[in-house]
This record gives structure tokens, sequence and C-alpha cells, in this order.
């Protein structure tokens, strides 16, 4: 419950915004340089929120939404009006399809000037309104408190997600009226338990071949230990995808990946926890046609089910599932279906020895990530950007703990890296923090770097360079017999670039010298690039990307 901590006092707009954000735990604004926000970083340097600046605003609000990945609170990105927020909206979409909770504060044009033609004047709102869960303009300066509020509630909000406002600069530099409200966001883990757990408790005591497959809505529901309590008491095998990967350690007993196929088309009853059939679940078609289906989330769905539910239970994520522990009756024997598939997980990770050992040059990414893995503590923080380099990486490397794994999710933006990385490192500085980069997302944000250095962020970047843009090269090949508009320049020095921004590059042509390059990246003290050549010609193996 809200309480009033001190007289209100009339301070100008920014500072509104500023004293709104630290009373809601807010401690970094990111953000890039523009004169319409200036109050704003006024504001936030009077309160002390730390204004982290980047060389680009859809870097600075994917470093809001790697901020909201790595610590489950809201991440806040200030840019200026008209292009600034334009080239924020990318990173605004990512935040939606990923129900990442964000808020965008965007600068515009003075109100008493408006449709006169003011620099970068542009209505904002009806372009960003489909991408938010709230979308406003203050329309005076006493208006900005509680337009703060509600975005940053709305965000939290399941489903969770961007919210957007915009402040015109003769209302954010004009005195408004704080009133000292302490701030109070609603914790996921407070959320009550669905209603109708009933029918899934009969589905469960009847299951023999049960799954659970949870993604990214889990985590924001903080619902890692109740699932890992759930899993264990009724002994149920857990696939993860998205941002729940690390919410059962890699190496629990109950934990696969390889089997995935095999545990999803052979069970009989499926919790599907927190993540939409979408093509990641090839629309529900991964399931087999007789299995039997619960879903599980936060909130109802935004679009409908691709295929029919046994039951669906929404509600918080964590009570829901200590809903579902078993009672004092007995519980299905799952020990066969268990060793069925460590058995079957076995086999496939024995299958990939040979490419793991791969001695090629240039590189095969399985062999650059199995040396990889050698130096990479549990607690790591893996970033993905890129296309089948953080495939593969997605195949092979492991997470252990909730927050330690980040990619571009579901709406498959490149360029996120740098962004997330600088967040990351800057919630968990003592935290090895690493960013798996194609060459090609390189290209979109890799000015970045002068970013890291500045700000003093040594996270170690680790890219897999095959001079083309696999994912499109290779199918369009297969489809054509030719590719156009997939080459890059082979063997371009990007660790020579990083150095020249302030960084630690090198390059790696032999897997011989991959070893003794991570180690001097990681012992650098400064941002660091690993540029390995990799082997253009390696196709990952997978279904179509055009679902």
């Amino acid at each position: 419950m809200s309480t009033e901590t001190e007289p209100a006092t009339r301070v100008h707009g920014g500072r509104l915004i500023a004293r709104r954000l630290k009373a809601h735990g807010v401690t970094k604004l990111f953000t890039l340089s523009g004169g319409h926000i200036f109050p704003i970083y006024d504001g936030c340097r009077a309160e002390g929120i730390d204004i982290v600046d980047t060389r680009h605003e859809q870097t600075a609000t994917f470093a809001a939404e790697g901020w909201a990945k790595v610590t489950r609170e809201p991440g806040v990105a200030a840019v200026t009006a008209g292009p600034g927020v334009t080239n924020a909206m990318s990173a605004i979409a990512s935040a939606q399809s990923s129900n990442s909770p964000i808020l965008v504060l965007g600068g515009r044009a003075p109100a008493m000037r408006w449709g006169m033609g003011s620099l970068q004047e542009l209505d904002h709102v009806p372009f960003v309104r489909p991408l938010t869960k709230l979308a406003a303009t203050a329309d005076a300066p006493d208006e900005i408190p509680g337009l703060v509020d509600d975005a940053l509630a709305a965000a939290m909000r399941p489903h969770s997600g961007p919210t957007f406002l915009d402040f015109p600069m003769d209302h954010v530099f004009s005195e408004g009226e704080d009133a000292g409200i302490q701030g109070a966001l609603r914790d996921p883990r407070d959320e009550p338990a669905a209603a109708g757990v009933e029918r899934v408790l009969a589905l469960l005591a009847e299951a023999e071949r049960p799954v659970i497959m949870a993604g990214t809505n889990l985590y924001w529901g903080h619902g890692e230990a109740a699932l890992l309590e759930l899993a264990e008491r009724r002994r149920i095998p857990v696939y993860l995808n998205g941002q729940a990967r690390g919410c059962v350690p890699a190496d629990h007993e109950l934990f696969f990946s390889r089997a995935r196929a095999e545990g999803l088309k052979g069970a009989d009853l499926a919790l599907v926890i927190g993540v939409p059939m979408d093509f990641r679940l090839a629309f529900g078609a991964s399931f087999g046609e007789d299995t039997d289906l619960v879903v599980l989330d936060r909130a109802e769905p935004l679009r409908d089910h691709p295929r029919p539910v046994a039951a669906e239970l929404y509600g918080g994520i964590g009570a829901t599932l200590h809903a579902l522990l078993p009672g004092a009756g007995p519980v299905p024997d799952t020990t066969a279906w268990v060793a069925h598939l460590r058995e079957t997980e076995t086999a496939k990770r024995e299958g990939e020895r040979a490419e793991l050992a791969d001695d090629r040059s240039p590189l095969h990414p399985m062999r650059l990530y199995a040396e990889l893995a050698q130096v990479l503590d549990r607690s790591a923080i893996i970033i993905g950007d890129g296309g089948d380099f953080v495939s593969y990486a997605g195949r092979v490397i492991d997470s252990y703990e909730p927050g330690c794994w980040l990619d571009p999710g579901p709406f498959g933006c490149l360029g996120t890296g740098p962004g997330y990385a600088l967040a990351a490192k800057l919630a968990h500085p003592g935290r090895q923090v690493v960013l798996l980069v194609g060459d090609g997302a390189f290209g979109f944000s890799g000015m970045e770097f002068d970013t890291l250095a500045r700000h003093g962020v040594d996270v170690v970047a680790v890219m897999g360079n095959n001079g083309i843009w696999a994912l499109e090269k290779h199918p369009m090949e297969f489809l054509y017999g030719y590719s156009v508009a997939a080459e890059l320049r082979p063997e371009t020095r990007y660790d020579e670039v990083v150095a020249a921004l302030g960084g630690h590059g090198a390059l790696v042509r032999t897997p011989g010298e991959l070893r003794p390059a991570l180690e001097r990246a990681f012992s650098a003290g400064l941002p660091a690039l690993v540029n390995v050549l990799t082997d253009p010609a390696v196709v990952y193996p997978r279904r179509s990307n055009l679902a």
C-alpha cells in the first residue's frame, strides 16, 4: 500500500520523473543524449540514479530490457524525440515479445508549439501503442508522477511488458507537485493460485509419461523453486526455453535438452508453463497427437491456442505449482519414463563428441563452444546475439541459475547483445558476462564497444566469424541453388575495431589458439572481443526458419 513519506513539494518535470523512478527502486537510466530530455538527466543526477549512455537509442532500450532480464525489475530507458523514439521501437517490440517489463521515456516537442513544425516533432504514441501495454503523453507537469506510477505498474502486471511515456519539453522543464508517495510495485510471488487445479491433479494422477515444458513467464513469475519441487516430488522430466533456462540446473537428473523431441512427442501429459505454443513448439505440433496439454500461465494468453488443451490454469505461477504437489495418495511411477529419456539424452550427447573435438581450421562452432565451456563459471551470464552461431550455443551451452541466458527471444532482433551485456555486467559486476556474437550481428551495434569501454564494463565477447549470413545463405541455396545478399567480407578484423574503441581484441584462426585467447580476454580487465574464424561451410541442422 502506498504511503505518504514527505510533504508535497514543487520541482521541475524531470525531477518529478526521477523521484518516481527512485521511489520504485530504479537505480539505472539507460539513454542517448538528447536536448528534449535534459531535465530527466538533471532529475536523475539529483536523485542519485545512474545515467548510462550508449551510442544508439536501440541499444539504450535493449539495455533496459537486459536489466529487466537479469534482475526481474523494470528497466528504464530515456530517448529524445522523433528519431530517438523510432530508433527505440525494435527494442520495444523485442520486449513485447519476451514480456520484458520496461519503461521507455520519450522526449517530445513543446505542447505550446505543437503542429507548427518544431524540431523532431512527431506524435509517438500511435506508433508505439501497438507495441506497449500503456502509451501516453503527459498533458501537464502535475500529471507526471501519476503517469510514471501507472506505467511502471502496468509494465510489471501480468503479462508483463513494455510501457511508454513522452513528455513535451515545456511540461518537463516546468514545475509540478511531488506528493512524496513511496512506490510499491507488485511482487509476482504474491499472486494467488489459479482456480481449477482439481482437474489437473486428476490428470497428473493418471499420467505415466508426464513432461514439463516451461518458458519465459515461469521466470517472470519467480516460479523456479516451485517448479523444481513439483518436478522432484512427482519425478517429472523438465524442458526449458527462453528466460526459463537455468530455472532447473542443467546437471539436474530431471533436466533434459537433447531428448526434447522424444519427450514431448512421447508424453501422455504435458504441463506447458509460461510458454506460448508458437514457432518454437511448432505451433503445438511438437507434442504428440494424443498428449493431453495443460496450459499454466500468469494470465490468459494473448492469442488462441493452436490446438485443443485439456485444462488451463491462470494465476500465480509459484502458488499454482505448489497446489499441484502430490498429497498423501500414491504418485504414478515415472522411473521407466525418466530412464528412457535419459538414455536418449546420453546417446545424443555422445553423438556430439566428434563435432566438439573437430580440429578443422577455420573452426567448427561446436569446437569453439567446447573450448569456451572450459573457462566458464557456473554463474556466468551468457548472451547470444546472432543466427547460426547462437543456434549452436543454444544447443550446447548449459545454464545453472535463473537469469543466466539472454537471447533475442521470439522477435529475433539482432544487435541486442551489447545492450544486454552492458546491463548484465552493471547488475552483476562480479560475474563473468559473455557475449556470443555473429559477425553479422556485430554490424548492428559494434560501436557499443565504445560504450562498454567508457563505462569500464569488462564483458568478454566471442565472435563466430564465418563471413556470411548463414541463416539465410544455406536455406536459400537449398531452395534455389544460389544465394544473394548473403555474403560478408571474409576474415574482417573486428578485433582491431574493438581495440581501436578502447577494448582488447584477439584473432583466432586455429583450435589451438582459442583457449589461450579466451584466458587473455577474461584477464584483460577491458571489454574484449575474441574474433574466431569459423567455417562457412558448416550448416546448422534445423527445420525451416520460414515457419
